[in-house]
């Protein structure tokens, strides 16, 4: 059997490097939520994160290799549903607010943004103008717009222009 040429083990150890290097790129099907850290701003406004009261946000858009935040999940879904980002979206997810602190959400509430229940109008203060109040189950969305009022509606229920018009609000 001949011995390879040299032009043919450039190519197959190229070949090899490239399978190799394949294993190290991060796709953006294997972004999840990150933790929000004391330092960390939001994509938008550039608050504080963790400063703020209430639901945050978290998108992957196609093609991302990290995460970008927000702080709150209105302005994620205002950034999200401009339509040059609408199409390219990945993943996003906002806190379930019956599993965790209105003032101070954990990092362990993330949920499907996508899946979430979300209450408008309500009386609960947050971030950056008046904030969605996001949750994992109806019953949920319910029991809190019983005791803080607002209207219930689903991901794809929510409008770009109502959502802007919620973030230069402050509280109904």
């Amino acid at each position: 059997m001949p011995h390879p040429t040299m032009l043919q083990r450039f190519a197959i150890t190229g070949l090899i490097l490239l399978l190799i290097g394949c294993d190290d790129v991060t796709s953006d099907t294997d972004i999840g939520p990150a933790p929000i850290g004391k330092d960390d701003i939001c994509h938008v406004c550039g608050m504080l994160i963790d400063a703020m009261p209430g639901p945050k946000g978290e998108l992957a858009l196609a093609g991302d290799s990290e995460v970008t935040k927000f702080c709150s999940a209105a302005e994620m879904l205002v950034f999200l549903l401009q339509p040059e980002n609408a199409e390219r979206i990945a993943h996003a997810w906002v806190h379930d607010m019956a599993h965790t602190d209105w003032e101070r959400p954990g990092n362990d509430a993330f949920i499907s943004a996508q899946d979430a229940w979300y209450v408008s109008g309500h009386s609960r203060p947050g971030g950056m103008g008046h904030p969605l109040a996001t949750f994992s189950t109806r019953s949920d969305a319910e029991a809190f717009q019983r005791d803080h009022g607002g209207i219930i509606e689903r991901f794809d229920e929510l409008e770009l222009d109502q959502l802007t018009r919620m973030s230069h609000t402050n509280h109904p």
